[in-house]
This record gives structure tokens, sequence and C-alpha cells, in this order.
């Protein structure tokens, strides 16, 4: 299906492209390398349409899915969907292919150099298995055009969204001020420059030897994986490892917000992105994956990051395939005679359970037929899974028997071995319910035997559990030695008395990487700060981060903010403004917007930002519930209530909109209501604690004491 045709599958071919590196000229003294990539996936991230790269039915094949039919079809050696949504139906040319397995989509040019994924994609898995057939990417919704996740809406933009992970040398180039996109790259899809960089010919320079070229004697020499026979796993023996390299993995394996445009290979990855931590509902609260995180979320809370392990370890670097497979790969470092055995894999040998994998690796699928492996290497746990709601792998096959029989069957089985420790729970319990007595919350973020991505998660939510926070007690944090601690602090600026923000930690406004740098020019951009070189500069970085996304919602919304902290309101309504334009089914900055109206007194103009914003997004719960805000403030106070209503309609586990409808409820007279109803629904809120004392105060000023005693059972 793929020949190996070098020419062919390595060089930029596209209007699009501008070839710097000729990765043909690779082929000479990498072939084996070469040969490799070319089974990759990376190989395939994108390609022309074209009867070699096109997996799909285009013979006429016709798929539906509620108010949505395409017609899939060939034309004069091009690929074609007619289109049919309700009423308006439009003929389509495929430019590019997206991907090759377990699906693949395709790219339609919407206008100039606007590139959009269209909503139906190929199962190219094999029949057997499910595949070969078209299916829409939201299976359970009618994605509607007035939905910020419809096809031609920005959360579905190429050249946003996915191409600087698809291409080498990849540059957005996004013109605000036209809203159009210019966007450049070297070579189609993800080859030799993505993470070996522009590579100057080198042909003619003095070749020194590599870790790549060593024998296994001077290989043994810089390091390796031993295992003494009296040991269950492998120690690196030898120099410290260089896992730098794994930054350029990380790039595009990760969730994450881009502070530049486009991605330089080697380039350290903070100073490109600012990572997502771990935090609901991208992770379920003991740290598995749950949404699209990709790995480096899952990979840097591992036991294996912590020993120095990497992707090279159990990939091939060009392949991108697993080196052994099975337990194999495994036992590569663990040892068989304590792990591949009866007793520890409690199922038959030769079985699927007994594989690694199925216990330490589940898999959730994504975009419905993309099944991926969590990378955090977890011991499943039953018994959290019962306490916090979070999946285990044994449930996950097992899905005749209920938790209970799983957390039996692990304590039979292994008893208290890897017990979690004190801050462990504490910490899974801080995800679950966002908050901590503040002590319990501090002893968990400077906790070093914790990994550094969940103390950084923890110290992220640290003002749940403290409110204000003074500079004495961030001081340790700013100057940590583990970037993700300052990354997290500079995060929380927000939380800090501007006076106490002027403190130690301004000083990481020169912090040695960009996220950083950025996060504290967040909080430190004030009208009437003193605007050293130092603050101008991260501010100009921070300028760039938020233009680099202003093509969709979010960029406008974060300059708008940045506009108002240094006092220039215009610039401020110009980014909200802008942010409607780009991505009117984006709520945010309809409520910013009206913000600014209300405080400059514009009642007028707030009442139409509201009225604009409920037109575009009638199921959004913030509107709803900042239009009731305004309701109130405008003395409209028997109207807000069916604005809070809709909130809590749309929006059922949000504590705060739940507790002002009820206020608002008691407000109308109408106690005994909100009384009853609050009875009804505390128990689907986490924390209750909030909901539960405004239970107690109603219970009180209706003398209920059965009431009063149900509440009480809430705080405890």
């Amino acid at each position: 299906m793929y020949p190996f045709i070098i020419a062919v599958m390595l060089l930029a071919f596209s209007s699009l492209g501008h070839t710097k590196v000729n990765t043909e000229n690779c082929v000479g003294c990498h072939s084996q390398a070469v040969s490799d990539w070319q089974t990759s996936d990376h190989a395939k991230a994108m390609d022309i349409a074209t009867e070699k790269t096109v997996l799909a039915n285009f013979n006429d094949a016709v798929a539906t899915h509620h108010t949505q039919t395409a017609k899939f079809y060939k034309k004069d050696n091009q690929f074609r969907i007619t289109f049919t949504e309700g009423n308006t139906t439009t003929d389509y040319l495929v430019s590019y292919t997206f991907g090759h397995y377990p699906l693949q989509q395709y790219l339609i040019e919407t206008t100039d150099k606007r590139y959009q994924v269209f909503p139906f994609a190929w199962d190219s898995r094999p029949k057997t298995e499910g595949g070969q057939q078209w299916y829409p990417i939201y299976p359970e919704e009618d994605i509607l055009p007035a939905d910020r996740l419809h096809w031609q809406q920005p959360l579905q933009n190429w050249n946003g969204m996915c191409a600087d992970c698809h291409s080498d040398g990849l540059v957005r180039h996004y013109s605000v001020k036209s809203d159009s996109f210019d966007t450049k790259f070297d070579n189609i899809n993800v080859g030799c420059q993505s993470c070996h960089g522009l590579m100057p010919d080198h042909t003619s320079q003095k070749i020194t030897k590599t870790t790549y070229g060593l024998n296994a004697t001077d290989k043994q020499l810089l390091g390796q994986w031993l295992r003494k026979p009296e040991q269950k796993v492998a120690k690196w023996i030898g120099p410290k490892r260089d896992n730098a390299f794994m930054d350029n993995c990380f790039a595009c394996h990760s969730l994450r917000t881009p502070l530049t445009d486009g991605i330089v290979p080697n380039t350290a990855y903070l100073d490109q992105f600012s990572p997502s931590l771990l935090s609901q509902p991208l992770y379920f609260a003991d740290g598995q994956i749950k949404e699209e995180v990709y790995v480096y979320g899952s990979f840097l809370q591992s036991k294996m990051f912590k020993a120095g392990v990497n992707c090279l370890d159990c990939h091939n670097p060009h392949s991108m395939k697993l080196k052994v497979e099975g337990n194999a790969l495994c036992l590569q470092c663990h040892s068989a005679e304590a792990y591949q055995q009866p007793k520890h894999l409690n199922h038959p040998l030769e079985s699927e359970g007994a594989q690694c994998v199925s216990c330490h690796m589940p898999d959730r699928t994504y975009m419905g037929v993309d099944d991926r492996r969590d990378h955090s290497f977890k011991i499943p746990r039953p018994a959290i899974s019962a306490q916090f709601d979070s999946p285990n792998s044994c449930n996950g096959c097992h899905q005749d028997k209920n938790v209970d029989w799983a957390e039996k069957q692990v304590a039979k089985l292994y008893g208290n071995a890897n017990k979690l420790t004190d801050t462990e729970h504490a910490y899974i319990q801080l995800q679950h319910q966002y908050r901590l007595p503040p002590a319990q919350h501090i002893a968990v973020i400077n906790d070093t035997q914790l990994n550094e991505l969940v103390r950084a998660s923890a110290l992220a939510l640290l003002p749940n559990s403290l409110g204000q926070l003074n500079d004495q007690q961030i001081q340790a944090w700013v100057s940590s030695s583990e970037p993700l601690i300052r990354l997290a602090v500079a995060q929380i600026g927000y939380s800090l008395p501007v006076n106490e923000r002027l403190k130690s930690y301004q000083t990481l406004l020169s912090d040695e990487y960009r996220a950083i740098r950025v996060q504290a020019a967040t909080h430190l951009a004030l009208v009437g700060a003193d605007h050293s070189n130092i603050l101008a500069s991260a501010i100009k970085e921070l300028m760039t981060s938020n233009q680099v996304s202003m093509w969709r919602g979010e960029g406008g919304l974060n300059q708008s903010m940045l506009a108002l902290n240094l006092g220039k309101v215009a610039d401020a309504i110009s980014a909200l403004k802008h942010a409607i334009q780009v991505d009117p089914y984006f709520p945010a900055p309809y409520v910013n917007l009206a913000d600014i109206y209300r405080q400059s007194q514009s009642a007028s103009l707030e009442l139409e930002t509201y009225q604009q914003g409920l037109l575009a997004n009638p199921k959004s719960a913030v509107l709803h519930y900042s239009y009731g805000l305004s309701q109130i403030r405008n003395n409209q106070k028997s109207a807000s209530l069916k604005s809070f209503e809709l909130a809590v309609k749309y929006d059922p586990s949000n504590v705060q909109y739940a507790y002002v409808y009820f206020v608002a409820l008691d407000s109308l007279g109408r106690t005994k209501q909100a009384l009853a109803q609050l009875r009804m629904v505390i128990g689907k809120y986490t924390p209750p604690r909030q909901l539960a004392e405004l239970g107690l105060g109603f219970a009180q000023k209706l003398g209920d004491r059965a009431a009063y005693q149900y509440f009480q059972g809430f705080i405890r």
C-alpha cells in the first residue's frame, strides 16, 4: 500500500511548502533510518490527496448522520464530497489527507489557504475490526453550523489547531487585521527536520562519533540499563542521562498552549509552549488520562520518567514502533523471575490479561476508533475507583464485576504492596474536591517524593485552599530548581496582592523559560506598575503568545485582559470584538465585553452584548449566569431567576450557579422551595460544603430541624 518510493514520500510538493531541507539527501548515508521512517505514522502525517494516498471509499459512497449527508466521489482525478447540512448542499474538493491509521481525515480549503477538517473520517482499520467505513467524528451529537464544534469553526481549523505537528517547519502566519492565514511549511509531513532541525550540509564536514555509531564496548562506557540477578528492576549505570531531546517529542505529544508561531527543533519545550497541568476534567483525580491529553502529562507522572527512561528506550527512533512486542518490551528492564509469573500476572501467561499493558497502560478511545494507552504506568487501584470515581483496569476488562469485587481481588493477591502514601492519597482527594485544609495542601506541594508535575498541579490549586497568598509563602517555589513548580507559582500570581507580587514573585520575569516569564507578565502587567525593561520584554513575549492564537476566541480574550491590565480599554474592546467575530460560539468574550460596558456605565451596550451572546449561544450556562447577575444589578430580580435556572440546567455540576440560584429563590420569598430543591440535589455537587451551609441557613430560617440535621451530614 505504501511503496518504497523515497523521492515521492520525502519531498514537499505543496504550493504551501517551501523546502529548506531536501531530505532525499539523507538517504545515501541514512538508508536504514529512512526505511524505518517510511513505516512510521510521521511519514503519513499529511499528504496531497491522490490515488496513492487516499485510503477511503470515494466510489460514490454515502454517509449520513442526523442532519448531515455526505456523498464521496471522484471526478477528473480529484476527490470530491457533496455535503448536505440541513437544507444546504455544497460540493467540496479534498485537498489533503491527514493521518492514515486507525483513521484518515480529509482537509477542505474553505477560503484562501484556510483549511478545515471534514466532519466524517475514514475508519482505516481492517473490516474484521469494524473498519473500512465512513463515520462521523462526533457520533453522539448533531453538530449544527451554530456550534463551536462545527467543522467550519476555528476548533476544526487545520492552520491553527493541527498543522504545526503534521508538517516540518510549519509557520501559521495568521493576520489579525485580515483574519487570514498565509501558512507555510518546509515538508508536507513529519520528517527529518522535525527532530533534527534544519541540518545544514554536513557531508563535507568532519564526522564525529555519536552514540548511534558506537560499538558495544563504547556504549557501556556511556551507560546502559543493567540489572543484577538479585534486582527486580534495572538501573541506569553510567553518567546521568541527557533526556532533553524529549522536548522534541513533547512539542507535539502534549496538550499545550503555543507561545510562538511554529516549532523550532532542539529548543526547550517551555520556551515554545505552556503545558496543561493535571486537572479535571482533562484527567481523572488519580492522574489517569480522561480527555485527549496525549502523552506528556501522563508520562511525567510515571516512575519510568523519574528513573530516567526516555521515549527511545521503548520506541524505535525512526519508525516509532515498539522495539519488542508484548511483555518482552517491559522485560528489558523488569525481572522475568519476579514479574513474568502467574503469581504476579494472575492470568494465564498467553492471555491478554497477562500483558503488562493490560493492567499498567489501559487505553481509552479517542476520535471514535483511536485507542491510546496511558503512559503513567499506574498500578490498578480499585479502592481509589470506589472512593473517587476513577477507572481501574481490573473492571475495565471484568465489566461484569463491580468495584468491590476488584478491590477484594487486588487485596487478596497483593496485600498492602505499593500502598499509597498519605500525601499521594491527599493529592487525589485534592484533585477530586479542588481543595484541602491549608497545611495538608502545602504538605502535598512540598513532598519531594511526589513527581514534579503532580506537585506543580497541586500548587496551581493552592488558591482554592488558601485564598490570598503572600510573598513568604511562595519564596521557596519561586526559586525552585524544578521549572514546572516555577510555572505553577507563576500561574497563581493573581492570588497575591499587588504589593506582594512586586517582591520575590517578580523575579520570575527573568526566568530562563519563556512559559514562566509570560505567566508572570500576565499578573505584573498592571496600570501604574514600574514597567522596567525586564517587564517590558516579558509583556512583549506575552503579546506574541496571545497574537499567535488570535485566530480563535481564546487569543482575543487573553489579549483583552492584557490590554485592560495596561489601562488600554479601547484595545481590550477591540480584541474582544475580534474574538467574537472569529469565534462567535465561544461565550467568554461576550461576558468580558459586557463587563467592560458595565464598568463604563454603558448599560445599553451591556444589555446588547448579552443578547447577542445568548442569540449565538442559547445553551451557554456562563452567559445565562452572567446575564442574571446583570439583571439583579438593574433591579430585575424576578427576571434573573429564570437566567439562573437556565445556568443550572446547562451546567448542573457548577456549585456557584446552584448557590446563586437558591439564594435568588430565597430573596424572592420562596425559601421553602429553595430548601426542598437543595435537599434533592446537593448530593450531586462536589464539594457540597458551600451548598450545605446555605441549606443550614434556610433550615434555621424556616425552623426545620430535620432539614438542619440533614445538611449537617454534608459538613462533618
